[in-house]
């Protein structure tokens, strides 16, 4: 029977492997920032899901204080990303 932790856990798997394929197979930086972000939220996901304890039971605070402190480290990555992208489409257009 499939219960809702594996649903979730099986669809992170399925963000991660879409992230993974985007960060590998586009050329335009750009891209490849989204697909990096695409599989944090699927990580982010199955964190999440792992965190379940069943019904009635509170879920671990531990994967749930991961996943925010992961949020915030992901926007300060992503924005020194694109700084540096930026940057470098810039260095380009130079030469």
């Amino acid at each position: 029977m499939l219960t809702a932790q594996v649903l979730y856990g099986l669809t992170a798997c399925v963000i991660v492997a879409l992230g993974l394929r985007g960060a590998l197979l586009h050329a335009s930086l750009l891209q490849r920032v989204v697909a990096i972000n695409v599989m944090g939220a699927g990580v982010f996901m199955l964190l999440i899901a792992v965190a379940y304890r069943g019904p009635g039971l509170p879920p671990d605070p531990l994967p749930h204080a991961l996943v925010l402190t992961g949020i915030v480290v992901a926007v300060s990555a992503t924005a020194l990303a694109l700084a540096l992208a930026r940057r470098l489409h810039a260095e380009q257009d130079n030469d």
